[in-house]
């Protein structure tokens, strides 16, 4: 078990950031099955925890735990929603590696949830159909992330050719076309909210890569503000760095000179008593400057 958890850990430092993602939302999916486990057992209810971590609908919610914009993206509701999810993330992932940066990909990931969980907001408090389920209604997973990635590597080469099981050679930009397609003939079918959260983040990915063709990468702003929380909570080194301040010319060359001079002292010293008549000090300043 110790040799599983070391080879888990192992991975998680040392991968790419696409298993960094793939890792944390499986291990969140698991701690928290495991908690369930535990409040069935003990007969204590989980939801209010969940309700604390799921993105609400209802903006009087919404307000006293900001945070959830971000949590949401990484719990599922279920095994199988997260193995889907994970599957695409790693299908899309890969292939946005092969041409973006790692630090573009989480900034994609994080701001296509974001971006589908202000969609999700304002469709419940705005569309008449769904208004009425306001206050319950609350958005959980990664598809809103995944399909932001999907859209965005397919903008940049929507030519890109994959061999799908059972389906054939398709380019991203029809794998695209169909997601997209999909989910918004899937709203009047039950999930309306996690359907118009998958749009928004698809919206993002898609503004994302034609606002960077133009010059503008708007994951920068995220990534320096990861890069400042990261080295906030690293561990800084207690020992004090001390830099010495170079030396001059002059003063390179007046040390020469006098180094020079007693060398001069110790060689007329030999000459006329003799090696052994050096005293150590003596001795290993001859050493050392025989070596240079």
């Amino acid at each position: 078990m110790n040799s599983l958890l070391n080879s888990f850990q192992k991975d998680f430092k040392e991968g790419t950031i696409l298993h960094k993602l793939i890792y944390t939302n499986t291990g969140l999916f698991f701690l928290f099955s495991i908690i369930e486990v535990f409040s069935y057992l003990f007969l204590f209810d989980i939801k209010p925890i969940l309700n604390k971590l799921y993105l609400p609908a209802n903006n009087n919610i919404l307000i006293n735990q900001p945070w959830t914009f971000i949590t949401y993206m990484f719990l599922h509701g279920n095994f199988l929603h997260l193995l889907f999810n994970m599957l695409w993330l790693h299908f899309g992932g890969k292939i946005f590696l092969r041409y973006l940066q790692p630090k573009q990909l989480l900034a994609v990931y994080i701001l296509g949830g974001i971006s589908g969980g202000l969609l999700f907001i304002l469709a419940f408090n705005y569309v008449p159909a769904l208004q009425a389920l306001t206050l319950d209604a609350r958005a959980v997973g990664a598809s809103a992330s995944v399909l932001a990635i999907m859209v965005a590597i397919a903008t940049y080469s929507p030519n890109y050719s994959v061999r799908l099981p059972f389906i054939g050679t398709l380019t991203l930009k029809k794998i695209a076309i169909g997601c997209i397609a999909l989910d918004i003939l899937s709203i009047p079918n039950g999930n309306a909210g996690g359907h118009i959260a998958h749009l928004g983040g698809a919206f993002f990915g898609y503004f994302y890569i034609k606002q960077l063709q133009k010059g503008k990468d708007y994951s920068e702003g995220l990534s320096k503000l990861i890069d400042r929380l990261i080295n906030t909570f690293k561990t800084k080194n207690k020992l004090r760095t001390v830099h010495k301040k170079p030396r001059s010319d002059y003063e390179f060359n007046s040390d020469k000179i006098a180094k020079q001079k007693e060398i001069d002292k110790i060689l007329e010293r030999i000459a006329k008593s003799g090696y052994e008549s050096l005293s150590k000090e003596e001795k290993a300043t001859l050493f050392s400057a025989s070596k240079k």
